[in-house]
């Protein structure tokens, strides 16, 4: 999977800023879809480090196997688009867009002289 392939299917990456703290993309990512389930459920998907594997969740970083959708290979692209159509079919469709996340930014008090 590439990261051209995965935005083609709606997602985009959680974190847009690239550190020297997170990994390259062929060793692990997380993204999420650019659209919520009807029923207001958000839709991630994510390649552990060190797993040939992708993994769909409804949560941003699953720990427990009960909390994971779907698992496919990471080469499968038809089973991943089957799981994302499976993962909105069953929450009712897809729904709106979900919504932009702006960070608070903290203004400390200044003393004026």
């Amino acid at each position: 999977m590439t990261d051209s392939y995965l935005r083609s299917l709606g997602f985009a990456p959680t974190e847009q800023t690239q550190s020297a703290i997170r990994p390259a993309f062929s060793a692990a990512w997380r993204y999420q879809h650019e659209h919520m389930a009807q029923d207001g459920a958000l839709l991630f998907i994510e390649h552990p480090l060190g797993i040939d594997s992708c993994r769909l969740s409804a949560m941003e970083a699953p720990l427990a196997a009960t909390d994971v959708f779907a698992a496919v290979p990471l080469q499968d692209q038809p089973a991943l688009e089957q799981a994302v159509a499976s993962y909105f079919t069953a929450h009712g469709g897809v729904g709106e867009v979900v919504p932009a996340f702006v960070p608070h930014t903290y203004l400390p008090y200044r003393r004026q002289r």
